[in-house]
């Protein structure tokens, strides 16, 4: 690859996670209205997608607009392990009757 390849392309950054109370500190600046989110973003070495996806959640989760709020999300993801799993075990159970109906026979 020569450098010219090279220089246009950014090495992906690695997925980092946040707290609640970090999240609720930067939703509470964007409100403030001091600054702009791209400026926010930039400051805190954050991406502008995110942080809008922070405020847009907070105002969900407050209310102001419609959508899943943060509990009904978590319990949606919860709600979806566990019927991955049950179909999972429904699954070995389909086998494990195909296998002893044949041994049966």
């Amino acid at each position: 690859m020569s450098i010219m390849e090279s220089m246009g392309k950014k090495k992906p950054r690695p997925r980092r996670s946040f707290t609640p109370e970090f999240k609720a500190e930067i939703v509470e600046l964007c409100r403030r209205g001091d600054r702009s989110v791209g400026q926010i973003a930039k400051d805190f070495d954050l991406t502008e997608t995110a942080v809008r996806l922070w405020v847009s959640q907070a105002e969900v989760d407050a209310g102001e607009r419609d959508g899943l709020t943060s509990s009904e999300r978590e319990e949606l993801a919860a709600l979806r392990r566990e019927n991955r799993r049950l179909r999972e075990d429904v699954e070995v159970l389909k086998r494990a009757t195909a296998f002893f109906a044949k041994e049966t026979r």
